[in-house]
């Protein structure tokens, strides 16, 4: 409990003791430690130099624990301020690689090799552990590394407010654990989708960073992590290609997971876009239509939602591309 402002299991025991004991012989909290005594010593002289505890100036041998809102305090103060002290020197950090990213980079910082089944892992959770925003996957039924159940980072992630997008194949439905790991997963309000078959394994961390695998069955794991270049442009536009023809996922009654067919837009949701796509604003849309600005801002983020795209410019080429204009 007290190992984040430096204590070590042993030296918590001994202080919360000594607190208990308010003063105490070394030979006496060894023996309620069950410690040797040199053991206990060589805490008790570490405690001190944290300012937890002094020897008594009137007894030799005898020990007195620092009050603990006065000493812990302390501790936690500078603690903070390390802490403040590193996060300041993250900051800086990430200014100089963002200023560095900013130059032409060389065609090798663009890509980097990972491989063996620890570094791949670790790479794996450190991509979902460092998104600020989205995390787009595709799944398939193999994992190289990585499995659903021993996905710590995903959920960790999910609870900072990033969002998931996932598309897995059919054949995950199917697995021993698929149905728990998916109903897990939606029950965090992530965002799956399911098809026959993904082209290929694929993560990505807001649009900044991916990840794909190298290597085949029987061969040591291997991954390549793409940073912001046209490569990653093009791994971005095939999840989303894929995120588009695929089948939503829910939960049903009984926590029954669930395939959802595509629906189209209604009506309203075609007049609302050919009449942007004609070159109207939102709010002239509104007034020609009769509806509320909010009402028609609102219905234009669900056709963005159900065409799996993040702006207006790929709405447009989605409801041409399916003949939502032609309706």
């Amino acid at each position: 409990m007290l190992g984040a402002i430096g204590l070590d299991e042993r030296q918590e025991s001994a202080y919360r003791a000594l607190v208990a004991l308010g003063a105490a012989e070394v030979s006496d909290l060894a023996h309620r430690l069950a410690l040797p005594v040199g053991d206990t010593e060589r805490t008790l002289r570490r405690l001190e130099s944290q300012g937890l505890a002094a020897q008594s100036s009137a007894r030799t041998g005898r020990w007195v624990a620092a009050p603990p809102g006065v000493a812990l305090g302390a501790l936690l103060t500078q603690q903070r301020h390390e802490l403040e002290q590193a996060e300041l020197a993250a900051s800086l950090l990430a200014q100089e690689y963002r200023a560095e990213a900013a130059t032409e980079p060389a065609v090798h910082d663009l890509v980097e090799v990972v491989t063996g089944a620890s570094a791949v892992t670790h790479r794996f959770l450190q991509l979902q552990l460092g998104a600020v925003d989205e995390v787009c996957a595709l799944v398939t039924g193999k994992p190289i590394a990585v499995s659903g159940v021993d996905n710590d980072a995903e959920a960790l992630a999910v609870e900072r407010g990033v969002r998931y997008r996932v598309v897995i194949e059919r054949e995950v439905l199917a697995l021993p654990t698929g149905i728990l790991e998916l109903s897990t997963a939606l029950g965090r309000h992530e965002r799956i989708r399911v098809v026959d078959r993904v082209p290929t394994k694929l993560v990505v961390a807001d649009r900044t960073l991916a990840m794909v695998p190298l290597t085949g069955r029987g061969a040591e794991p291997a991954a390549l992590v793409v940073h912001a270049s046209g490569l990653l442009e093009s791994l971005m536009g095939l999840f989303e290609s894929v995120w588009r023809d695929a089948l939503p996922l829910r939960l049903g009654a009984g926590a029954q997971i669930t395939e959802d067919e595509m629906t189209g837009p209604d009506p309203t949701d075609l007049e609302i876009l050919s009449l942007l796509l004609a070159g109207m604003t939102d709010a002239s849309v509104a007034k020609q239509l009769d509806l509320g600005l909010r009402t028609v801002q609102r219905r234009v983020k669900g056709l963005m939602e159900l065409a799996g795209v993040t702006t207006r410019l790929q709405l447009g080429w989605h409801a041409y591309e399916k003949g939502w204009v032609a309706r």
